[in-house]
């Protein structure tokens, strides 16, 4: 449901300014681009001295009547909700509704180590509250609607994880429970605390909590592309993420939203700064993110096949939101490529011809691998006819060939080369390089 955080790694940027009109030129290109070769659906925003100017969407809220998005498409961006959650968790230790050494015991004592588990520990994803997304069963519930007494009783019977305090897990669990709590102490639905305290006031219209997909309103559905087609992504019953992914909303909105966190039009300056009180980069609701030299702010969502990004950097002035509904690319790629056209920096276009090659040849490189710098082993085998690798206790994934040596799995931002003359490969992610040797 709800994916887990994705920092952009540092970067270096390179390359030389192009005027401001050019580079953003490119960036359009860039994902036209990445739709036409069905890498990426969705609407993509940039703002620069805190104003919007960049805004594109490419692909369809509906592929089945062909309905292409526009700017007031909405889409669900998953774990970004959580900022939104911070946000009247902050509100209500201002309006004295709650205060943040609060125990959970108040509310749940049911709940292993309730009385040790503070709001502020919920809010930092330091409970050891086990995430009841990571759990199997999940998917066996996941598009039913659940009542809170439901969502109760299946966290409460994991056991804890660590002790309260010591260390960060994120777990959608801690949301859920801030989504009941906030209901609790002002006695109002949670749908009703976002519109009335942060959409209302923000003049947000197309930012709401979602129900089921409406497509006659403009919401897109998520899909995945399969054997050259869209295949309609199941949908997460919106009851069971509250407080952790239930809103929809769309990128100019987002930046709309955090734009106010900053200029102190939600929250007062000292409930901010405890927002921004990163503790194993992440605060309330909120997670650190590098760029080159400089730190920003904000949130990544995933949910269904719907992946989002909400980041602000208040020393450069740039910020830079989108929501996909289809992406079968590393996404963190499109962030850089957004804050980099931001600043006026060029960037590489990325290349998609891929090649097909003999089934002879790719036996040289099947085998298991291991690396003396990585715990864990890469099996590479073929299937269908096409490369195939799995790494130790994760799922296989395709490699499509970009020579007859070097192939790639866009999803992760993979490279892999082989070397099959020193029964070896040379596997790059993130700016990172690591050499596997068959056994």
């Amino acid at each position: 449901m709800l994916k887990k955080l994705f920092l952009l790694s540092a970067i270096s940027i390179s390359g030389i300014a192009f005027s401001q009109n050019n580079v953003k030129e490119k960036l359009s290109n860039y994902l036209d681009s990445l739709f036409v070769h069905h890498k990426v659906m969705g609407s993509f925003a940039i703002a620069e001295n805190d104003r919007p100017t960049f805004i594109k969407v490419v692909g369809f809220s509906d592929v089945e009547k062909q309905q292409k998005a526009n700017l007031n498409t909405q889409y669900r961006i998953g774990s970004i909700s959580k900022t939104f959650t911070a946000v009247l968790v902050m509100k209500a230790v201002e309006d004295k509704k709650l205060s943040l050494d609060k125990k959970l015991s108040d509310f749940y004592p049911e709940i292993p180590n309730a009385d040790k588990i503070t709001i502020e520990n919920l809010l930092q994803h330091r409970t050891g509250i086990h995430n009841l997304t990571n759990e199997a069963e999940y998917w066996q519930y996941n598009t039913k609607p659940q009542t809170e007494s439901n969502l109760v009783d299946i966290i409460k019977k994991y056991k804890s994880d660590f002790d309260p305090g010591s260390k960060y897990a994120y777990s959608n669990s801690n949301y859920i429970l801030l989504g009941f709590i906030l209901e609790k102490v002002y006695k109002k639905p949670y749908t009703e605390l976002i519109k009335a305290k942060i959409t209302k006031p923000l003049k947000l219209t197309l930012t709401e909590v979602g129900g089921k997909i409406d497509l006659s309103k403009n919401q897109a559905q998520s899909y995945q592309y399969i054997n050259g087609k869209y295949e309609v992504s199941s949908e997460t019953e919106m009851s069971i993420p509250i407080g952790a992914g239930n809103i929809i909303s769309t990128p100019r909105d987002l930046l709309s939203f955090i734009f106010a966190l900053e200029q102190g039009k939600l929250v007062k300056k000292e409930s901010l700064e405890k927002m921004k009180g990163f503790v194993d980069n992440y605060g309330y609701g909120l997670v650190k993110v590098p760029f080159n030299n400089y730190w920003g702010f904000g949130h990544t969502g995933g949910i269904d096949k719907f992946s989002s990004v909400l980041f602000y950097f208040p020393e450069l002035k740039v910020a830079a939101a989108f929501s996909t509904n289809q992406s079968d690319m590393d996404t963190n790629e499109i962030s850089i490529k957004m804050i980099e056209t931001a600043l006026g920096r060029d960037f590489e276009m990325p290349s998609f011809k891929t090649m097909e090659i003999p089934e002879n040849v790719l036996q040289r490189y099947v085998g298991t691998y291991s690396s003396k710098d990585v715990p864990l082993k890469i099996n590479i085998f073929i299937e269908d006819k096409k490369l195939m690798a799995q790494a130790t206790g994760q799922s296989a994934f395709p490699l499509e060939a970009t020579s007859d040596t070097r192939f790639k799995f866009d999803a992760a931002g993979i490279i892999i080369e082989f070397f099959p003359a020193k029964n070896q490969f040379i596997i790059m992610q993130s700016g990172t390089k690591n050499i596997f040797t068959k056994e």
